[in-house]
């Protein structure tokens, strides 16, 4: 979106949207505001909750209860501080884009392909510490031994599609919510982009939310010890 103004474009002396510079000032902006969301949850701890704290909580509890579906409370327990916090930052990252003279920084490849990565690393680990390697492994072989060396490079790629799913389908998105947003701000500044805000929270919310169940459902699939269930799982 060359030539597209933005705040942090202003602050730094130039108006292009453009660049490396821009896109790790939106970044680090992202990340301020997390941690600021976080700090002010967990600043003054109550029994009974208020403010950030109490909106914290919901979100947590549905995060587990989101979890629960797929891979069950113990596990979105244990799972919990990794998806949580790709879902906050995620949706941060998202949100921000919808703002006037601010760009989302999932709105770049580079940002969704590192998350994917760390899906796809902390899921693999997370199995293989589980089940060992050879039992891991032999999982991606299929139920018929005469059909394993077929089965096994097909499940490599799947598995390694998986990177290019996770992190193409929240670029693609959020990059045409940027510019769907852009073109209709340059057609009707005033008052008439007000229901497309609502469109794209929603879809800033949907994609979070994507991101967050196939976390969880790989998650699943990696821990499983029995081939019927990872059928279930997948």
């Amino acid at each position: 979106m060359e030539g597209v103004y933005t705040y942090l474009g202003a602050l730094f002396g130039g108006h292009n949207g453009e660049g490396v510079g821009m896109f790790i000032a939106h970044l680090v902006l992202v990340l301020l505001i997390t941690v600021f969301v976080a700090y002010k949850a967990t600043k003054s701890l109550k029994a009974v909750p208020t403010g950030t704290q109490n909106v914290m909580e919901a979100y947590l509890q549905g995060v587990i209860a989101m979890g629960k579906d797929v891979i069950g409370e113990k596990l979105a327990r244990k799972y919990l501080p990794l998806v949580a916090t790709i879902g906050v930052f995620v949706f941060i990252a998202n949100v921000i884009g919808i703002i006037p003279g601010f760009e989302s920084p999932t709105a770049n490849i580079n940002v969704t392909l590192v998350l994917a990565v760390i899906v796809f690393l902390y899921y693999n680990y997370e199995g293989i510490k589980e089940n060992g390697v050879i039992k891991y492994f032999a999982h991606f072989m299929g139920p018929v031994k005469l059909l394993a060396p077929l089965m096994f490079p097909i499940e490599i790629v799947s598995h390694f599609s998986r990177i290019i799913s996770l992190s193409f389908r929240l670029f693609g998105n959020m990059k045409g919510d940027d510019l769907f947003l852009w073109v209709l701000l340059m057609l009707a500044p005033w008052i008439v982009p007000l229901p497309a805000y609502l469109l794209l929270t929603f879809s800033a919310l949907l994609q979070t939310f994507v991101f967050m169940i196939l976390a969880y459902v790989y998650l699943a699939g990696a821990l499983v010890h029995d081939e019927e269930h990872a059928a279930d799982a997948l």
